[in-house]
């Protein structure tokens, strides 16, 4: 009797477990979804770019600046065109310049090449310098951070939520495979 309470004690701990990733998942499909529409209702011919590409991720982030001192973090799905895979992502990001603010923002990547997929799977890594203003609450305000940049085979959109940031930062980005939704 006692092993068959355990199994089912088991059971349902798993199927917690299961059920809590399926509702992560969702989540991160869910902001996908938002931020792709957001992207496409501002810059309609990034859908074509995106269909004829390999593949994309989308990241939704959020940075703080302390005078001195950057940093980041955030989740995302990059998708594979070809397969129809999805491939969980976190990531994380520190630098060193002057700024202050917090900033809410999302991120589209579009692979144009196979390799340049690959690579930021298995490799992740992003080192920029960044310069922007922002000051966007809501519906309302503007930003400078909306930009297209096409590196090695990527271009990426990067898009202010919310938030108020006047930086200038010389930053480094790691994103990973997210080892619990994947």
């Amino acid at each position: 009797m006692n092993k068959f309470f355990t199994f089912i004690t088991c059971a349902l701990l798993s199927f917690n477990v299961l059920a809590d990733k399926q509702a992560d998942r969702q989540e991160v499909l869910e902001m996908k979804k938002e931020v792709l529409a957001k992207l496409y209702k501002e810059e309609p011919d990034v859908k074509d770019k995106i269909a004829d590409a390999k593949g994309y991720a989308v990241f939704s982030n959020i940075g703080i600046n302390l005078v001195f001192f950057s940093a980041g973090g955030g989740n995302g799905v990059v998708h594979d065109n070809a397969s129809g895979k999805n491939t969980y992502m976190n990531m994380g990001s520190a630098g060193i310049g002057i700024g202050l603010g917090v900033k809410d923002f999302s991120a589209v990547f579009i692979f144009h090449t196979r390799d340049a997929l690959n690579a930021f799977i298995e490799d992740g890594w992003d080192f920029s310098g960044q310069a922007d203003v922002a000051a966007k609450s809501g519906k309302k305000g503007a930003e400078g951070s909306k930009a297209v940049t096409a590196v090695n085979g990527v271009s990426i959109y990067q898009m202010t939520e919310n938030g108020l940031a006047l930086q200038a930062t010389l930053q480094g980005t790691k994103y990973w495979l997210d080892s619990d939704l994947n």
